[in-house]
């Protein structure tokens, strides 16, 4: 398989070098990888002293990193990496609620996205559903925009508030008469992040679907929760959408909104997946649409895909103010870039910019 992809000169394959301890894994994804025609492995390295004289010598498009290695961890080694010498990297991480911390701070350190470690003892069937969600994620990151980021302390910042020091919130009960919509993907998690934590806890109730493993939504939402001003949950069935607080669309349901009077609720739904996704961003829009009118806002940012693209559109047409994150501040601009081909945003902003615009419309 490897000779044949070598052979087919109109096809530029992707480089990727795969860095893990185990050598198992180093097997299995080598033999995942190889068995696509439009990736080449070139090298592997079992410890980040090893993957950093390969990149200088090879310069690969991709990286699979490990998480926990040793010596230098993967979350070291990808400061250093996003730091000296930008570059694709897909976090490889085990399914655990520490690994899930750690893989949360992976992808604000500039991780393109995350896979889970592959298991030897895979049944013919999933091992086929992980070769092709592993080899998609490759795919995406050697599309992916990267930036140098600067150094961070080894001590992880990212720890809750006290009491004294964290924002004093609004109660629960306070019913939000606004809603703002977010969807996100590829590149999401930081996006969401750099923008919820310049909200208020005044501002009016969020409703996000972000695409992400099921093993890392939970993560997801606290890190949101401790760091920022907003109180962030999973959503509920019949949550009331109060003022200064942020919904999340829960693993394996669509998340989407009812309105009851001038009182928005959550509803979650088990309908087949819409765009391969559940939750779907698009599922997530057009009840928006329907349900909030000119009384919502909507935001459509990084990602690979097209989810959005026409419930932003359908939002747009129902009166709502919509906003598609621009090309040049997106990992990936698919999604909002889909949006954009339909003319569903309102205006195209800059990530650094998009809070601003929403408070302007508020």
């Amino acid at each position: 398989m490897r000779a044949q992809a070598t052979n087919d000169q109109s096809m530029k394959k992707i480089r990727v070098l795969i860095v893990d301890d185990s050598s198992m894994t180093r097997w299995l994804m080598c033999q995942i990888m190889d068995a696509d025609p439009g990736i080449e492995v070139v090298a592997t390295a079992s410890d980040a002293l090893e993957a950093r004289r390969l990149i200088k010598s090879l310069t690969p498009d991709v990286i699979t990193l490990d998480i926990e290695m040793p010596g230098m961890s993967g979350l070291d080694f990808l400061g250093h990496i996003m730091r000296l010498r930008p570059m694709p990297v897909v976090m490889v991480s085990s399914l655990t609620a520490r690994s899930a911390d750690v893989t949360l701070k992976a992808l604000s350190l500039g991780a393109v996205d995350v896979v889970s470690k592959p298991l030897a003892a895979l049944s013919p069937g999933a091992l086929a559903t992980y070769a092709a969600e592993l080899t998609s994620k490759v795919r995406m990151a050697s599309e992916a925009r990267v930036r140098a980021r600067p150094a961070v302390s080894n001590e992880s910042t990212e720890k809750k508030p006290s009491r004294k020091s964290r924002p004093v919130r609004i109660a629960d009960g306070v019913a939000s008469h606004q809603v703002l919509a977010i969807g996100a993907s590829t590149g999401g998690t930081e996006a969401i992040f750099q923008t919820l934590s310049q909200l208020t806890s005044d501002s009016p109730g969020v409703v996000i679907v972000q695409h992400i493993s099921d093993s890392f939504n939970q993560a997801f939402v606290d890190r949101l929760d401790n760091l920022t001003q907003l109180q962030v949950c999973q959503a509920t069935d019949g949550a009331l959408i109060c003022r200064g607080h942020a919904y999340v669309g829960p693993p394996g349901h669509h998340l989407t909104i009812e309105k009851d009077h001038d009182r928005y609720t959550c509803k979650l739904l088990q309908d087949p997946p819409m765009n391969f996704h559940r939750p779907s961003v698009d599922v997530l829009f057009e009840s928006v649409a329907r349900q909030a009118g000119g009384g919502a806002i909507g935001l459509i940012m990084t990602g690979m895909g097209r989810d959005g693209a026409h419930g932003l559109a359908a939002m747009r047409a129902a009166g709502a103010h919509t906003i598609a994150q621009d090309e040049h501040s997106s990992v990936v601009w698919g999604m909002p870039g889909a949006a954009v081909a339909l003319d569903a945003a309102s205006e195209i902003v800059p990530l650094g910019k998009i809070v601003e615009r929403i408070k302007a419309r508020l």
